[in-house]
């Protein structure tokens, strides 16, 4: 609206929580030496009103904190988030070396407007800019300005600048720069990473895919980097053959495990612990705590089994042409009884949504599975050997689940889980096991 050099991008339920963050900002893109290579200096997202173990793992660490300093240590810089984000205007409008967009001189980032801001050609002009068509006909959303294309228009708008040869830096200071409310309810939770899904996965099968437009824009590190994101989603294959396909082949007398006496279950134990020791150290080191780092891989299990699976399957649909997308924005109203469950770090289930149906489905057939292992190592003592790393997980699972059993047994709120949901979710388990059971005496 105004042609400043400096763009402060916010989302609406954000505010500033520091008086001096500007000033931040300004010392690196004013910088004598790098700042003209800046194209955007990114602030983290802290949000108010997270309980104190952080139910949902709204605070996303990795994405917010630990990997944006991992790649602020790298060549380009760390990726876009869409909010806490000052941008420098003249990376808007083409790469650092490309000659200025002049489609439309207003829109020009050196165009200066001389008249009185309240003038009534000024106010038009803000109108017109203000319209949804006003950019048609231009470059913007493709090869200029904040892209289009993606759910993920941050992500998406950030990697394309950074292709085009823009850096960025990662501020994290000790007081947080912005603050901004989050959903308290674990169906809006999903919903909006549901939608993230999508949007990198649009991403991952462009023509801009990371892994090769990427690397080769700015080089394998980064490439990686954000490919780590765009295939992301991809999480949900392996959840849903540890959470599913494994048990139930369990339950039917197979197997998948090595013996506690092979030796190659050391290599199992190594990567099991090895991966939750760094993440636990990883969350530790940017101020979590062990309950919110709990709270954090429970809650990658459960996105793994609801918004990646939906969003992937979503994805494909819309692909072969079954679907459209549409985008929703999240809701964010506190609900007052919603307010109360969930500062008490109780599960918000309530509503009836295919979220709940596999992931009732997992605990169930996990359930089934570590209580099949109790039974036969009862009566067949010298089988402990052969199953206790499927009934170790089962176990591990069935502790992760514990809000999901509360929700389906204990819990007589509205916020439980619907019977609806329970019944049908005990339905398809029924199925999925006679299916097992025929391929496993079949094959």
């Amino acid at each position: 609206m105004t042609n400043a050099p400096i763009i402060l991008n916010l989302d609406c339920d954000m505010y500033s929580n520091d008086s001096i963050t500007p000033l931040r900002a300004l010392c690196f893109l004013l910088d004598p030496v790098k700042g003209s290579e800046l194209a955007y200096v990114q602030f983290p997202q802290h949000f108010c009103g997270i309980n104190k173990n952080d139910t949902y793992a709204n605070e996303i660490k990795r994405l917010y904190r630990v990997n944006p300093i991992g790649m602020d240590g790298l060549q380009q810089g760390t990726y876009y988030v869409g909010t806490g984000c000052f941008f420098r205007r003249r990376a808007l409008f083409g790469s650092p070396s490309s000659q200025l967009f002049t489609e439309r001189r207003e829109l020009n980032p050196e165009h200066v407007v001389d008249k009185y801001v309240k003038s009534e050609a000024v106010l038009s002009m803000a109108h017109l800019v203000a319209s949804s068509d006003y950019e048609d006909g231009t470059n913007w959303g493709s090869k200029i300005g904040f892209r289009y294309g993606s759910l993920v228009e941050d992500y998406y708008t950030g990697y394309k600048l950074q292709c085009e040869g823009w850096k960025s830096v990662f501020c994290d200071p000790e007081r947080p720069a912005f603050l901004g409310d989050i959903p308290i309810s674990l169906h809006d939770v999903l919903s909006q990473n549901k939608r993230w899904t999508i949007g990198l996965l649009e991403v991952a099968f462009s023509k801009y895919c990371p892994l090769t437009y990427g690397i080769r824009s700015m080089g394998i590190l980064m490439g990686l980097a954000y490919g780590h994101f765009a295939f992301g989603p991809f999480w949900s294959f392996p959840f849903i053959i540890y959470a599913f396909l494994i048990p139930l082949a369990f339950i039917n007398g197979v197997s998948s495990f090595p013996k506690v006496t092979d030796p190659l279950l050391y290599l199992y134990v190594f990567f099991f612990f090895g991966a939750y020791a760094q993440d636990l150290i990883d969350f530790l080191l940017t101020s979590g705590t062990i309950m919110q780092w709990w709270s954090d891989q429970r809650m990658w299990l459960i996105r793994g089994l609801t918004s990646h699976l939906f969003g992937s399957i979503d994805f494909l649909l819309q692909k072969l042409g079954f679907s459209a997308l549409k985008f929703d924005v999240t809701n964010k109203v506190v609900d007052d009884e919603q307010s109360k469950q969930y500062e008490k770090g109780v599960f918000e289930f309530g509503v009836t949504s295919p979220f709940f149906v596999t992931l009732t489905m997992a605990a169930i057939v996990n359930l089934i599975t570590f209580a099949v292992g109790v039974v036969r190592v009862a009566f067949l003592p010298e089988k402990i050997d052969e199953m206790f790393v499927q009934m170790f997980i089962s176990g591990f699972v069935m502790v992760n689940c514990w809000p999901i059993y509360e929700g389906i047994a204990l819990r007589v709120d509205k916020g439980r889980m619907p019977m609806k949901t329970t019944t049908t979710s005990i339905l398809l388990v029924g199925v999925l096991h006679c299916v097992t059971f025929y391929f496993i005496n079949t094959c």
